[in-house]
């Protein structure tokens, strides 16, 4: 690596910017640079995103519909800027992700995805895996059911990763769902599988991912991989990896390990730069379980105070 890589652009761990902010995105693209916030300090950076200074760019998304329709992808090409697309495909549940499309809409956008920049170029994240109860003595219900669609699909658009991880229960999350039963809302309770149903779990979609030919990689899942043996297929991810983009695009992109992700958890990310903002880019598809800031939370504390 030299000693000035070009930076890999994170679009964005924050938000949905290619589900919500397309038109911002590629207006900050056209003069050249982003301001970013830094969520703990608050302080603004400006960021340079020329061809020049730019490897690549790693788009997050639970819905590319506005991004494909106004072609985003092959105007960012046209300008020289390579593509990476990590597309969370979960299975429908308007109980636990309200504001996400129809599966078959979404499996239609992974296939013009494929079509467009190749099946190399984009994780199928099937993520998190819940399990959760409607109420404290009731079934213990899963978010598993579609997997087996999804996963065929993906397969045969010659998708090869499928990365996955289970639910961690952040305050905010504990925070939204009191909120939540309190204005007399259906929710779910969620549950924490024992460590042996994780396992079982995940060696049953390890086998079923190889019969695919698709690999199976966890993030932020440490523990967990160290418990399924020196025999397992299944890799710790990274969901930013400036080796791979290296692989895929040629070019000098920064490959240094991202310690200031969970690393301790088992983050193998690269370091990139996240042009998201929690403040000014809320999330619109009020999935219960979010780890970011869904606009969901910003409309509850709204409540709260009125």
């Amino acid at each position: 690596m030299s000693p000035n890589p070009a930076k890999i652009l994170s679009a964005s761990r924050r938000t949905d910017i290619p589900g919500f902010y397309m038109d911002w995105f590629m207006e900050r693209i056209r003069l050249g640079f982003f301001e970013v916030r830094n969520p703990y300090t608050r302080r603004v950076k400006t960021v340079e995103a020329s061809k020049e200074s730019v490897h690549s760019i790693v788009f997050w998304s639970k819905n590319y519909d506005a991004f494909l329709r106004m072609k985003a992808g092959e105007k960012l090409n046209q300008l020289g800027f390579d593509l990476y697309f990590n597309f969370t495909i979960n299975s429908e549940s308007p109980l636990l992700e309200p504001g996400i499309l129809p599966l078959r809409r979404r499996l239609g956008q992974l296939k013009t995805l494929a079509s467009l920049f190749g099946p190399e170029n984009i994780a199928w994240r099937f993520d998190p895996i819940c399990f959760y109860k409607m109420a404290p003595e009731g079934i213990e219900e899963d978010n598993l059911s579609d997997f087996a669609v999804i996963s065929g699909e993906a397969s045969a658009l010659g998708i090869k990763k499928c990365v996955t991880s289970f639910l961690d229960m952040y305050p905010k999350i504990h925070n939204r769902l009191a909120f939540l039963s309190r204005k007399n809302k259906v929710c779910p309770v969620f549950t924490a599988p024992s460590p042996a149903k994780k396992l079982e779990i995940i060696r049953r979609m390890e086998n079923h991912l190889s019969k695919l030919n698709m690999c199976l990689s966890l993030c932020c899942e440490k523990e967990l991989v160290s418990r399924l043996g020196k025999a397992t297929t299944v890799r710790e991810n990274a969901c930013v990896d400036g080796n791979l983009l290296k692989m895929n695009f040629k070019g000098d992109p920064e490959t240094r390990r991202d310690y200031g992700q969970r690393s301790k958890q088992g983050c193998k990310c690269t370091r990139s730069v996240d042009i998201g903002s929690y403040d000014e880019h809320p999330c619109f598809h009020d999935c219960l379980f979010c780890y970011a800031a869904p606009d969901m939370d910003n409309r509850l504390k709204k409540d709260k105070t009125s």
